[in-house]
């Protein structure tokens, strides 16, 4: 299959917004109240979007390491940021736990997957790394704010059963397992759902642009699979890490639940 595709003009692109009106007019026509949101966060998306083009432009032609793990650990830090703001209950270090657990997992799975299974020329391949670690990031980012708001929402509304538990002689692990529990699963739900569909219900966005990109659809496919387990790695162990910080976090060494660590944002 010959690798070709069609370029999008800027006249093009610029009548790709015009689309956005169709959502704009069914807010106005239902008075939903949704116009300025819609308006803000359409070129809040172009602006930084046309942004992230020219630096990774720039970035993929240095093949600098040091530039490759800057743009890492500034994707990183948005990431961690953006799934605490997601949440209601937060405690002092949730940002920088969230930070750590999404760093650990992210690095560790992006790096075993460009080097290990795509083995690509160089371990910090910026044609490789970014975007997977940025795909890796996005899905972890849902995951973390998914099992950090069910844990600590969990732990607020099960405070009188964990208390009984651990006056009973549990300790913290044995009294909060329910909880971690739910809140692991809670974390896991969306990427276990996507993959459920995917191929039949939903052809995923990496794999229509390598197709609209001109590659073929059987090698297309392949990444998609590749990426899609490095997804999943990265979602599990992000969500873990960030809920067993949060319990030490919640929990002191007395096995006592420490709930006025806990400060709600309205």
């Amino acid at each position: 299959m010959e690798s070709s595709y069609i370029p999008i003009s800027n006249t093009q692109l610029a009548l790709s917004a015009a689309l956005i009106v169709i959502n704009i007019g069914l807010s106005w026509a239902l008075r939903l109240g949704l116009e300025r949101q819609l308006w803000i966060a359409s070129f809040r998306m172009v602006v930084q979007l046309l942004l992230v083009g020219l630096v990774l432009q720039w970035v993929f032609t240095l093949r600098d390491p040091l530039w490759v793990l800057f743009v890492m650990l500034l994707m990183t830090s948005m990431a961690g940021i953006s799934a605490v703001n997601r949440t209601r209950r937060r405690y002092r270090s949730i940002y920088w736990n969230s930070f750590l657990s999404i760093l650990l997992a992210a690095f560790t799975v992006t790096s075993l997957t460009v080097n290990g299974i795509i083995q690509a020329p160089l371990w910090y391949d910026p044609q490789y790394f970014i975007p997977l670690l940025g795909m890796v990031l996005g899905n972890a980012l849902t995951g973390t704010s998914l099992a950090l708001d069910r844990f600590m929402e969990d732990l607020a509304s099960r405070r009188d059963q964990i208390e009984a538990l651990l006056t009973l002689g549990a300790t913290r692990w044995e009294a909060a397992h329910n909880t971690i529990r739910d809140a692991l699963r809670t974390g896991m739900i969306p990427t276990i759902n996507s993959m459920m569909v995917m191929g039949i219900v939903s052809l995923p966005g990496m794999m229509t642009g390598q197709i609209l990109a001109g590659a073929s659809p059987s090698e297309a496919v392949r990444y998609q699979i590749v990426i899609i387990f490095a997804i999943a790695a990265g979602t599990a162990l992000t969500t873990i890490t960030i809920i067993v910080l949060s319990f030490y976090a919640l929990f002191n060494s007395s096995h006592q639940l420490c709930l006025e660590r806990l400060q709600t944002v309205r």
